[in-house]
């Protein structure tokens, strides 16, 4: 099956999407043709899982990880770990307005919080889609491991 929307977030109108996560349902929508690949599989099934588990998270958490990617854009670090955060962060870049709270910035932070869920969580294999440098992957690790440790995250 492949997914397409009406008006999609990642981009124009009916462009194709691998998956997609509908919150108030409790519903994630895979593509089909994912069955094929089971890394890929998992990779996009745990950030889709992980957009449930953004919508749980408290303030503080929700907080500290927009610190994190705050200060790599403010670093200008370029990269990211996944294509949903990449798309968003040269959308941001393109604006010119930064890491202002409005509603590209929200939708970046959430979708580099899962982006990198996927990238900690899933077999770490290359992929063409990480090329977010060492250093900064060292800094979101730490936040995840953080929530883990502060039992935020189920084990």
């Amino acid at each position: 099956m492949i997914i397409r929307f009406r008006k999609n977030p990642l981009g124009e109108r009916g462009e194709e999407v691998h998956a997609s996560s509908y919150i108030r349902k409790r519903q994630i929508v895979l593509d089909s043709a994912l069955l094929d690949h089971s890394p890929e599989l998992i990779r996009i099934m745990v950030h889709e899982v992980f957009h449930f588990v953004w919508t749980r998270l408290d303030n503080r958490s929700r907080r500290e990880w927009e610190g994190v990617v705050r200060g790599e854009f403010a670093r200008r670090i370029p990269g990211e770990l996944g294509y949903s955060a990449a798309l968003r962060k040269e959308r941001l870049m393109a604006d010119g307005r930064g890491a202002i709270r409005n509603k590209l910035w929200r939708d970046y932070v959430c979708e580099s919080f899962c982006d990198t869920a996927a990238w900690c969580f899933s077999a770490r294999t290359r992929h063409d889609e990480v090329d977010l440098p060492v250093v900064a992957r060292k800094g979101r690790e730490r936040y995840f491991r953080s929530l883990l440790a502060r039992r935020i995250l189920p084990v």
